[in-house]
C-alpha cells in the first residue's frame, strides 16, 4: 500500500477556488463528504474573521444548490451544501481512491492525504487532470503495517524494553535487567533491540518528506517499485 499526501489547486471556475481566493485569509475544512451521480454534499468547517462573508458568498454563488447552518459564530461557522462542482468528489469516485478527512482548503489550495495501491494512485492522478486540478506531490511511502516492521520477537523486546523504562531519561533498567526479565542472553537482547531500533529509524526517516518527492509526476511516482 502506498501513501500519498498532495496539494491540490483548484481550477479558476469552480465555486471553492473562487471564493477561498477571495477570502484567503480563511480556512474551509471537509468534515465529510459525499458524492451523488451529478452532485455533492459536504460539511464544512469556514474559520476566520470573514466567516460571515465567506457564507453569504456561498449562499450567492449558482454553484452552490442548497446550504443550512448547523453552527454559527462570528469568526466560524458550520454548514452543509450541495455543489454541482465536487471535482474532487468526482476524481475520487471515478479513481476508487477513498481521500482522507478532513481535508483543509486555503486560498485556492487543498492538501489531501491517499492511501491505496499504486494503481490506484496513477488512476487518481488521471482524475486529477481530467477535471481541471492541478496537483503537486508533498510526498509518496509505502505504508506497512507494524507486523511487517518488526518481527514478533523484537516486537515483543521493544515492548518489554519501554514498560520497563529501558528509554527512559534517567534509564529505569539495565540492558541485564532487561534480558533477564525476558529470561534471554544479554547479547541476544542488544542484538534484537538493535536491529528493532535500526527499523524504526530508517521508518522515521523515510516518513520525513524530502524535497525531492516533488519533482516526479505523480503517475510515474506511483508506478514505481
Amino acid at each position: 500500500m502506498a501513501h500519498a499526501t498532495l496539494t491540490l489547486t483548484m481550477p479558476e471556475a469552480i465555486w471553492i477556488q473562487q471564493v477561498s481566493t477571495d477570502f484567503p485569509e480563511s480556512t474551509f475544512r471537509v468534515l465529510a463528504a459525499v458524492p451523488g451521480s451529478d452532485t455533492g454534499f459536504a460539511l464544512v468547517r469556514i474559520a476566520g474573521s470573514e466567516t460571515p462573508a465567506v457564507v453569504e458568498a456561498m449562499e450567492e454563488h449558482p454553484q452552490i444548490t442548497e446550504l443550512s447552518l448547523a453552527q454559527w459564530s462570528d469568526d466560524e461557522a458550520t454548514v452543509h451544501f450541495e455543489t454541482t462542482a465536487p471535482l474532487l468528489l468526482f476524481s475520487s469516485r471515478e479513481s476508487g481512491m477513498p481521500i482522507e478527512l478532513p481535508v483543509e482548503i486555503q486560498d485556492g489550495e487543498a492538501t489531501i492525504d491517499v492511501t491505496g495501491s499504486r494503481e490506484r494512485l496513477a488512476e487518481l492522478a488521471e482524475q486529477l487532470e481530467n477535471f481541471g486540478l492541478q496537483y503537486r506531490i508533498d510526498h509518496v511511502r509505502e505504508r506497512l503495517h507494524e507486523s511487517q516492521l518488526l518481527s514478533d520477537r523484537q516486537l515483543e523486546v521493544i515492548v518489554a524494553a519501554v514498560e520497563a523504562g529501558y528509554y527512559d531519561t534517567p534509564r529505569r533498567s539495565s540492558l541485564t535487567e532487561l534480558a533477564d526479565r525476558l529470561t534471554i542472553a544479554k547479547s541476544t537482547c542488544s542484538e534484537t533491540l538493535h536491529r528493532a531500533e535500526e527499523a524504526i529509524v530508517k521508518r522515521f526517516v523515510e516518513d520525513v518528506p524530502s524535497v525531492s518527492d516533488g519533482d516526479e509526476p505523480l503517475e510515474e511516482t506511483a508506478a514505481s517499485t
